[in-house]
């Protein structure tokens, strides 16, 4: 028999405890998948966003893999760090361990002021309106009149729709209730998606793009001169595009022709002058902001939030061709952003220009891209934010490591969808296959359960993840709603353990 764990119960975890049963040129495996949470599903459960309802019915196929007879869930187990199993120790217990941790880490800005309270990535707001047990209660800013979401993919584009969405709209979701109440209230009347390159590089999906124009009480607006600046914009129709690219552009278009430009920051040249959105010059440090919510530029016209949405509802910009070079500040906390301009440079990147955008925020989410982060005991690329393999088989010092392997982000990078796991999921496995008759040489605990827990963890089987789905559904009757998620650690082991709180 083979004993195999997989660290991490994402789709990449569980895409790989699925390979391994699927195979058959090892009769008999055995795969623990381990989890540092007490909750199986990752990325699927904790990123996928609460009104995609669609994808996160994705959980009912990984639930399939993990009530397998020859699969056993195990929570709540720490591999690696001060508290953790080194992956060392970890290996004494199994023929092989196959590492799926994905990449944690969001990229940063790095420019000033990123630091700034009502500051903060889109990983963070994303696990606040998930529930992960790691977020720290914070209601992000919704006091805001305005914000600005940094990047052009699909996690910017569902961050920018959760703040653009009816709280009623989402009572229905597994939304915790400090979240939905903080959303509730939110002030939040405009948002800004923001890349510094043009539409046809944007990474978003047609179908994410669209959900963007179809949001009750919100309206859409996109500036046809910065469409214009993209070449691949106006190419003729015979130009080779991706499909999803040529379908990108066509609701982009369709949105700037509608509603037309509507500028909403100050911008400037290098000498120094700028110019409100009423033609009066000032400087970009001149703008003020009162508390009543109503932003003035210096002629005491009001403008911003207020002049474009004036029934209760919500605007939503999207805007290209801006570089983001500094955070603003005001009493303490960011007040706006600083953009470059930018234009193609002709090879398929993009080029500053002279001319610069203050754009007004009281709230700024950073979603341009994740990074994996270095799992103690384990080799690691500090630049590729991934660890050294060769086909899925750990690389030491350049040589492959028996029985340790890789699959998912921390193989191959943040790419590419869920379902991109799947294969790169199956190549891990068909070289632990092909290594199987020396792995099974290897030394291996016949309980590795029990040497867990003398090892001081305390795991959380699938009988404690059904309790917490239990108590997750018993929570959401209680609302009046459907299943509700628990938000904290306390909570989440305790119904794990089947106490009421």
């Amino acid at each position: 028999m083979l004993r195999v764990a997989v660290v991490g119960s994402g789709p990449s975890g569980v895409y790989t405890a699925q390979a391994l049963l699927n195979q058959s040129l090892v009769p008999e495996v055995r795969v623990h998948v381990l989890d540092r949470l007490p909750t199986p599903y990752g990325l699927v459960r904790y990123g996928v966003a609460p009104d995609h309802e669609k994808i996160k019915s994705l959980q009912n196929s990984l639930r399939a893999v993990l009530e397998d007879e020859r699969v056993a869930f195990v929570g709540h187990v720490q591999i690696g760090g001060a508290d953790g199993v080194p992956p060392a120790r970890l290996a004494e217990l199994y023929h092989a361990v196959v590492y799926c941790v994905g990449a944690a880490a969001d990229r940063p800005l790095a420019v000033p002021g990123e630091e700034l309270p009502g500051s903060c990535s889109a990983t963070r707001f994303v696990s606040w309106y998930s529930a992960h047990p790691d977020s720290a209660p914070d209601d992000f800013a919704l006091r805001a009149r305005s914000a600005v979401v940094i990047g052009v993919g699909n996690v910017a584009v569902d961050v920018a729709r959760i703040l653009a969405r009816g709280a009623d709209e989402l009572r229905a979701t597994d939304v915790p209730r400090a979240a939905l109440g903080a959303l509730a209230g939110s002030r939040v009347r405009e948002v800004h998606i923001v890349g510094r390159r043009g539409p046809s590089q944007a990474r978003f999906t047609t179908k994410e793009l669209r959900e963007l124009g179809a949001l009750p009480g919100a309206r859409i607006v996109v500036d046809p001169a910065e469409l214009a600046r993209d070449p691949a914009y106006a190419a003729p129709d015979g130009l080779p595009l991706p499909a999803v690219v040529r379908r990108n552009l066509e609701v982009l278009r369709g949105w700037a022709v509608r509603g037309g430009p509507a500028p909403s920051g100050a911008a400037y040249d290098r000498s120094g002058a700028a110019h409100g959105l009423y033609g009066v010059p000032y400087g970009p440090s001149e703008a003020a902001y009162d508390p009543s919510g109503a932003a003035h530029d210096p002629s005491g016209v009001p403008y911003g939030p207020s002049e474009a949405v004036s029934d209760g509802g919500r605007l939503i910009r999207l805007r290209f061709f801006l570089r983001p070079v500094e955070l603003l500040e005001r009493g303490g906390r960011v007040a706006g952003v600083r953009f470059a301009r930018t234009v193609p440079d002709g090879a398929g990147g993009v080029q500053d220009t002279d001319t610069y955008e203050d754009i007004e925020a009281q709230l700024v989410l950073r979603a341009v891209g994740y990074r994996g982060v270095e799992l103690p005991g384990l080799p690691f690329d500090p630049v590729r934010g991934t660890v050294p393999h060769a086909a899925g088989r750990v690389l030491r010092d350049g040589v492959p490591s028996p029985g340790e392997y890789v699959a998912g982000w921390i193989k191959r990078g943040p790419t590419g969808v869920i379902g991109s796991n799947r294969s790169c999921a199956k190549e891990t496995v068909a070289s632990l296959i092909e290594d199987a008759p020396l792995l099974a040489r290897r030394p291996a605990a016949d309980d590795p359960l029990a040497v867990l827990r003398a090892w001081g963890q305390r795991p959380v089987e699938w009988d404690g993840w059904l309790s917490i789905e239990r108590a997750e559904e018993a929570l959401g009757r209680s609302l009046g709603r459907g299943p509700v998620k628990i938000p904290d650690w306390s909570g989440l082991l305790a119904a794990a353990r089947g106490e009421e709180r």
